[in-house]
């Protein structure tokens, strides 16, 4: 109880990340939405650009990507951060693609808007030292089996380091339940919010690993008092080499945000 009284203390004036004049905070609910790899650039563009004519300025693709399987696909990689360095200038959106390791931070930061921690590199010490170093914005994944306190102090290796601008993404834990590919924690939303002063979005895709879920844990996550949500999206999901299952259309996407803007205005 001492760490969490101490950090509660030192918790100030919510944080306010600004890029490309857009902002992320509290104040303001934002969307990330997005194929969760890059197979090739058309279709990373047509998806991107029917993000943005629904409002959404957020756009994610893997482009390394950490596979249980070594036989899985692993990603475009340094090609992938071509096409998503493309499509965000002609679209003038905001990009979001992983890092896996520290030795892609300098490479990934010149491509991409904002930086992504995986949850099974919350525990990689090194990697978030040197995404301390860079100025983009780290959103941070807790960690499959972590704790809340072990969840924040990973965020404070890359504050500490010297970069303030970090995202915490709330993505499910691992239970015994295996229904759901994880379990998500919804009352880690307004503990972390009690906590700290980040911003706290949630992953409602890879907490359950069913497309079926997405929208009531979506609702569930803004009405708890998620900042925002990361929800893997395509306009052809069952077509896609990664997460087809827990990938969902566009056109759900959209009923996803016209109902959270009503959460929004009432909690």
């Amino acid at each position: 109880m001492e760490y969490f009284d101490n950090i509660k203390k030192q918790a100030g004036k919510p944080v306010q990340i600004n890029i490309k004049n857009r902002k992320i905070t509290r104040d303001n609910f934002t969307c990330i939405a997005g194929p969760c790899t890059i197979e090739n650039y058309e279709d990373l563009f047509k998806i991107a650009t029917n993000l943005k004519k629904i409002g959404i300025e957020f756009f994610r693709g893997g482009t390394y990507k950490m596979r249980t399987s070594p036989y899985d696909f692993q990603g475009l990689k340094e090609q992938g951060l071509k096409y998503i360095y493309k499509v965000s200038n002609e679209l003038e959106m905001i990009s979001v693609s992983e890092v896996i390791c520290a030795q892609d931070v300098n490479l990934m930061s010149q491509y991409v808007d904002i930086l992504q921690v995986g949850t099974r590199n919350m525990y990689n010490y090194s990697l978030l030292r040197e995404l301390g170093k860079i100025s983009n914005p780290v959103i941070l994944k807790r960690g499959m089996s972590s704790t809340i306190k072990e969840w924040l102090l990973a965020a404070e290796h890359i504050i500490e380091a010297g970069n303030p601008n970090v995202i915490l993404c709330e993505r499910g834990i691992r239970t015994f339940e295996n229904y759901t590919r994880y379990t998500l924690d919804i009352s880690a939303i307004q503990a972390v919010k009690n906590l700290s002063n980040l911003p706290v979005i949630v992953d409602p895709s890879h907490s359950s690993g069913r497309r079926d879920m997405i929208e009531s844990l979506s609702l569930a996550a803004v009405a708890a008092g998620a900042d925002g949500l990361l929800i893997e999206t395509h306009f052809s999901p069952d077509e896609t080499i990664c997460d087809s299952k827990q990938t969902i259309d566009l056109e759900m996407l959209e009923k996803i945000l016209s109902k959270t803007k009503n959460i929004v205005k009432v909690r």
